[in-house]
């Protein structure tokens, strides 16, 4: 019998059967038995396959091609996830992220505190590319700041939610900075170029309306006795020092000049571990911190002592730190221990794997032609390049809406509509930066996904308290859609894969 010959093209009934089953394992797995969307993909993968082979009469070796060409789009991307564990912890190492924390601390002033809660939330989510991990730390001890200044908690939440998801967003140590240009057949720092467009002017806006909001609570006093045991606690593990800006100062320069990603985060990766071996660090230990990730020495110390203050109070006597209290040094050894503990090669496994069975799934159902049976119909009434952002903004927030989680709001727009902007004669770019100026950041806005369940309960407020002053969060979609029908920003590919920056599609597009 040949297969082949009978296979069928799936209509919309077909694809909503796969979307739906796919929609109901990954909430059900992430929302009520909190698992890890890994297998819950995995397994929708499986029976889109199935459903492919058995109902479509799709053949195996084109689903298996599927697999494979999926995954092969973003192999690059792959590289550089991994390659970004290394730079995390190498900049940690050699003290470039302490740096940039320590003197992002260094600004706050009280009437600024909320300008200065979203700049460096910004600078620690650029430095360490995550939100969760900037929200987790340093975003509790700014709501802490925060309370002794009058600061209504929800306006705080938002502003530090804003600043995080600037940095996730616009961080090439991101997971879903990379993870959007590999959906869409981009590139990491033209990924990155795109999204200037419409984060920049989002970003102002959050400023000024930070500066406004912050006016009226400016005359409370801020806790700044546990700044200073920040700072104080870092200068005692870490190299301090304005020489930290130049490993990342030296790959935005390589970035400017238009060096790839991987050779360049290389370079970054190499200054790094210069600055390790230039304080006299051992080729072991840093080999160990590039494998595995950096394990705090005297943070993990004090962190570790707990409620043992005869213990702690040693501790911070020998290290020079005996004017911190004991009970404030814990609390903030404990949060510095948190958002230090990270990078490595190893570390990075988590979200490649991840990526991998995501990008397979969407192999299957590009393969199998769900997609494009889900497309026909998006598609029908899409005109102009506006039409086509409008509807692939509003798939990936239905994404974050329906599957509560924000890769996947990633990965199926991605695949989705990555032949409709080919057609167009756009460049990826314009794809992968509606993927994330919607599937990055407003999942931290829906109770039910992952991000806003998170923060919810990190702040101990409700997702929808929060939500108003997130302003980024949801301002960042709205000004994508209003910028592409105004036609600021549109980036057409060249004949020569070249980009062109221009209303209308040029000649040579």
């Amino acid at each position: 019998m040949d297969n082949a010959k009978q296979q069928r093209l799936p209509n919309l009934f077909d694809a909503l059967i796969v979307l739906l089953f796919t929609t109901a394992i990954i909430y059900m797995s992430v929302r009520v038995w909190k698992t890890d969307v890994h297998i819950p993909i995995a397994i929708a993968a499986v029976f889109a396959a199935i459903y492919g082979f058995f109902i479509l009469r799709c053949p195996w070796s084109e689903i298996a091609d599927g697999i494979v060409a999926g995954i092969n789009t973003a192999m690059m991307s792959l590289l550089i996830m991994y390659t970004i564990g290394i730079v995390v912890g190498a900049w940690i190492l050699s003290g470039v992220v302490p740096s940039m924390i320590y003197y992002g601390l260094s600004i706050i002033s009280p009437k600024m505190f909320l300008l200065c809660s979203l700049i460096i939330c910004s600078v620690v989510s650029i430095a360490t590319g995550s939100s969760w991990g900037t929200s987790g730390t340093v975003g509790i001890a700014l709501i802490g700041i925060s309370a002794g200044l009058g600061i209504p908690t929800p306006i705080a939440a938002g502003i530090i939610i804003s600043g995080a998801y600037f940095g996730d967003k616009m961080s090439p140590l991101s997971d879903t900075t990379n993870l959007a240009p590999a959906v869409s057949g981009s590139d990491l720092f033209q990924h990155i170029r795109g999204m200037i467009w419409t984060t920049g002017p989002t970003y102002l806006i959050v400023a000024a309306v930070s500066i406004v909001l912050g006016l009226r609570y400016g005359g409370g006093s801020m806790d700044m006795a546990k700044i200073e045991a920040i700072k104080s606690v870092m200068k005692s593990e870490f190299f301090i020092s304005p020489v930290g800006l130049i490993p990342p100062i030296l790959v935005i320069a390589l970035v400017a000049l238009k060096i790839p990603a991987l050779p360049a985060l290389v370079a970054g990766i190499a200054a790094g571990v210069a600055m390790c071996i230039f304080n006299g660090m051992g080729l072991a230990e840093i080999i160990n911190v590039l494998q595995w990730g950096y394990e705090p020495k005297l943070i993990g110390e004090l962190a570790g002592a707990g409620e043992n203050a005869a213990a702690l109070t040693e501790l911070l006597a020998s290290n020079d730190l005996g004017a911190i209290p004991a009970d404030l040094a814990a609390e903030v050894a404990k949060m510095l221990s948190e958002l230090m503990k990270r990078g490595g090669f190893q570390n990075m496994n988590w979200t490649v794997s991840l990526s991998v069975v995501a990008l397979a799934y969407g192999g299957i159902m590009e393969k199998c032609r769900f997609l494009e049976a889900l497309l026909a119909v998006m598609l029908k009434k899409v005109r102009t390049v506006g039409d086509l952002v409008f509807v692939t903004c509003f798939s990936s927030l239905i994404g974050n809406v329906l599957l509560a989680d924000q890769y996947m709001a990633i990965v199926l727009p991605g695949r989705m509509f990555r032949i409709a902007y080919e057609e167009k004669n756009l460049h990826p770019r314009m794809l992968s930066r509606c993927l994330e100026d919607v599937g990055t950041i407003t999942s931290v806005l829906i109770p039910w996904n992952s991000c806003g369940a998170f923060h919810a309960n990190l702040f101990g407020i409700s997702t929808l308290a929060y939500a108003p002053y997130a302003i980024l969060n949801w301002l960042n979609p709205i000004v994508s859609v209003v910028i592409t029908y105004m036609g600021i920003g549109i980036a057409w590919k060249n004949k020569d894969g070249s980009v062109t920056v221009s209303r209308t599609r040029p000649d040579n597009a």
